[in-house]
């Protein structure tokens, strides 16, 4: 019963990183593409996005929000970004293969980076009380705990 729950176990692990390697390749693409766009280009793609709901409801809070937020959207500010989601991203694919490949070097440092990258979104949450931020750090911490899981589980298994 015991080995059928590691395997259920180290299946979930499986996943999460999976999971976690597709989310880092998001995140390294949105880099990618806002060094390369335009902040004019950003707020025009915003505001075409957001016309018909704004014309509709004038006071449409999401949708008033991001135009206000397209519109100040600063060359330092997305700098800021697309250096954040690409090298975020990079350390993250760097431990997702190395998770997948069970190098052992890669079960702290994943811990290390997940446990600093928590820090983070919840001091970011504090200021924008985000859900997507709440959603994304829950996550986080159930991987920690996978990846606690099958650090402990690959030392047992490794010849003395």
């Amino acid at each position: 019963m015991r080995e059928v729950n590691e395997r259920r176990i180290h299946q979930i692990f499986e996943v999460s990183v999976w999971l976690k390697g597709a989310h880092a390749l998001i995140e390294c693409l949105g880099g990618v593409l806002l060094y390369f766009v335009t902040t004019s280009a950003i707020a025009s793609w915003v505001n075409a996005f957001t016309q018909d709901e704004l014309i509709e409801d004038p006071n449409d809070f999401i949708a008033g929000h991001l135009s206000q937020m397209a519109s100040s959207f600063s060359v330092a500010s997305k700098e800021f970004y697309a250096f954040y989601l690409l090298s975020h991203g990079l350390i993250k694919l760097l431990l997702v293969v190395g998770l997948l490949r069970g190098k052992l070097w890669s079960y702290p440092a994943s811990l290390i980076a997940l446990g600093a990258f928590m820090v983070y979104q919840v001091y970011r949450w504090s200021y924008t009380h985000s859900p997507g931020l709440l959603v994304l750090t829950v996550f986080d911490a159930v991987v920690m705990v996978l990846i606690w899981h099958e650090w402990r589980v690959m030392q047992r298994q490794r010849p003395a």
